[in-house]
């Protein structure tokens, strides 16, 4: 039995805010990723991301980073370094501006077996090329991946 692509198919209502994402960075260099659900009603169902959410309105984007990992992961996070911001312009679309606060995280990758999956259908590493070169992998995501292995190729 084949199984719905909802991506393709859904049309549920869906209503963008202010995100938060976290580029979780192991110590052997490769980046750890969440599957999305492949369920109706969120943005990019079955699609490879970075974990994190939307930020409540009585948080700061940091507080809403740690809670979102904390309960998609069972994470603690220390410290975090804010590497992007992509502000959206909706407001041609009756919707306003949002944006996407992009946080890197180092964490040592024997870690990975104390995470347990709370959100999403699984998790993974990927290296920098496996990452990129993901056939589903959703764009904002993808864009602040690309951003963060070239680094050191941008100059102001």
């Amino acid at each position: 039995m084949k199984s719905i692509d909802h991506f393709v198919t859904d049309r549920a209502r869906l209503q963008p805010g202010d995100a938060v994402a976290a580029i979780i960075v192991l110590d052997d260099g490769r980046y750890l990723l969440q599957l999305r659900d492949n369920k109706p009603g969120i943005f990019y169902p079955g699609h490879w991301g970075l974990f994190g959410g939307g930020v409540g309105s009585d948080e700061t984007p940091v507080e809403a980073l740690r809670r979102e990992l904390d309960e998609e992961l069972g994470l603690t996070v220390g410290e975090v370094r804010l590497l992007s911001r992509f502000d959206f312009d909706l407001v041609p679309m009756g919707l306003g501006k949002i944006y996407r606060e992009f946080f890197e995280i180092l964490l040592p990758a024997t870690a990975i077996a104390t995470l347990q999956l709370g959100e999403g259908e699984d998790f993974s590493a990927f290296t920098r090329d496996q990452a990129l070169a993901l056939p589903r992998i959703t764009p904002y995501d993808a864009f602040a991946l690309w951003f963060h292995a070239n680094e050191f190729r941008l100059y102001a």
